[in-house]
């Protein structure tokens, strides 16, 4: 009897797999596109000079909030007008609110260089390994 059950339970737990095979191998396929693109990327870096500036700035670019798109009520005539919300500040256009975006993600780039010289002489020998 526990052959019975030990079978049906494989036969079970198989067909569960088969059910889930779909995205359990699109999960796959998109993890071994990031996978490859990170190595390309590798590769490329190691040829360009400015690589370490670009990763600074795609970093600054992560820790600084998205532009937001808000309806808020005009003060004129109250009717429904769309804004820009980006820290705390509203814009009238998506050009303004993205150019103070922008200011933002060079100031934190800067700030980490700024920092950069300390933390290498807290680290020893003060070179880049």
């Amino acid at each position: 009897m526990h052959e019975l059950f030990m079978t049906a339970g494989v036969v079970l737990a198989a067909i569960i797999a088969y059910a889930f095979r779909r995205p359990v191998l699109a999960a796959l396929a998109r993890f071994d596109a990031r996978n490859a693109r990170r190595k390309f990327e590798e590769i490329r870096d190691r040829q360009d000079r400015n690589a370490h500036y670009k990763h600074t700035l795609r970093l600054a670019e992560e820790q600084v909030d998205t532009v937001t798109e808000i309806a808020v009520p005009d003060e004129r005539t109250g009717s429904s007008v769309t804004r820009f919300l980006f820290a705390g500040e509203t814009f009238a256009s998506r050009e303004e609110a993205e150019e103070a975006r922008k200011s933002a993600i060079l100031a934190k780039a800067r700030e980490f260089y700024v920092e950069l010289p300390a933390a290498l002489t807290r680290r020893g020998d003060g070179k880049l390994r």
